[in-house]
């Protein structure tokens, strides 16, 4: 017999979590019918609404159900990590809880487990309810990751996926702290495989990935897996130290004449640049701070249904 631990992140979830926990239990019927335990891992990310003490009257009832509760809010991609950390399945699998994708999934995604592929990540066919610039800028988005990354990403895929036992192990002893759990999977390898299918509309509440937390996630993905920026700020340099050498030259030969307003534009156009380029810099020298830091990801505030 095998366990499969659900790791389900949950951010001010109070309108639909309870759809959730009834819809996760359903899919994974079959699971319990082929012989097979699991165990459902709420991680409740400092939640302001009622979203902890639903899930504490789940745990109440059902044995399968258990609950971390953070100090704060630490973020969705720690959400996860925690999740894993505390995951004592032989498979663990991540969804999310707005339900946008199915967790009747999970099911065949065991199937491919057991067929020996140790990641089984969902990649979406449709996305409902998403708007046309957000389908737009993940498209784009992907384009640019796959072109400055070395790692194999797949397109078209969130965190929604199952990982073996020795895959969530591997993912565990990496301590950096600007996660991108979906990139992390794929760097360490192992055999992955896609499990199609279509993206539904959010049942119920607002996103918890609004623009600003979206930028910060793509940043995450090109800084932790790319050093093509600093590559690209290091060959503008050079080609515009190149072009500002001989365009001061035929300034001396063509141009005997002060003119302040392209003086100023070309002042501005490479100040412009500088500050890009520090920008740049200053994203790396962040995330290395954060390491030298060595602060935990995440602090518990309490957990409930393990045995400890």
């Amino acid at each position: 017999m095998s366990l499969i631990s659900v790791i389900v992140p949950v951010y001010n979830e109070e309108e639909l979590i309870e759809q959730s926990y009834k819809r996760i239990t359903d899919a994974l019927l079959p699971v319990v019918q082929a012989g097979d335990d699991y165990e459902l891992l709420f991680v409740n990310d400092g939640s302001h609404d009622r979203s902890q003490e639903i899930i504490a009257n789940f745990a109440k009832t059902d044995s399968h159900v258990k609950l971390i509760s953070f100090s704060r809010n630490f973020g969705h991609q720690v959400a996860v990590s925690a999740g894993m950390d505390h995951a004592g399945g032989d498979a663990v699998v991540i969804i999310d809880a707005d339900m946008q994708d199915p967790p009747e999934v999970i099911a065949e995604m065991v199937v491919k487990w057991r067929e020996g592929y140790d990641v089984v990540y969902g990649k979406r066919r449709k996305r409902a309810g998403e708007s046309a610039f957000k389908k737009f800028t993940a498209a784009t988005y992907y384009k640019i990751l796959k072109s400055f990354t070395t790692v194999d990403i797949p397109t078209d895929t969130g965190d929604f996926r199952l990982i073996s036992r020795r895959v969530c192990l591997a993912m565990r002893s990496l301590p950096e702290h600007n996660r991108y759990v979906r990139g992390l999977a794929s760097w360490v390898g192992f055999r992955q495989v896609a499990v199609e299918f279509d993206r539904e509309a959010r049942m119920a509440g607002e996103t918890k990935y609004p623009l600003k937390k979206m930028i910060k996630l793509a940043m995450d993905g090109i800084f932790s897996f790319s050093y093509v920026p600093v590559r690209m700020l290091l060959n503008a340099g050079l080609w515009l130290g190149v072009l500002g050498f001989l365009g001061g030259i035929c300034a001396l030969i063509w141009l005997p004449y002060n003119f302040p307003v392209i003086t100023f534009a070309i002042c501005m156009f490479f100040t412009g640049i500088i500050l890009m380029g520090m920008g740049i810099l200053g994203e790396y020298i962040t995330r290395i701070t954060d390491e030298v830091r060595a602060r935990p990801l995440y602090v518990v505030k309490e957990k409930i249904g393990f045995n400890e």
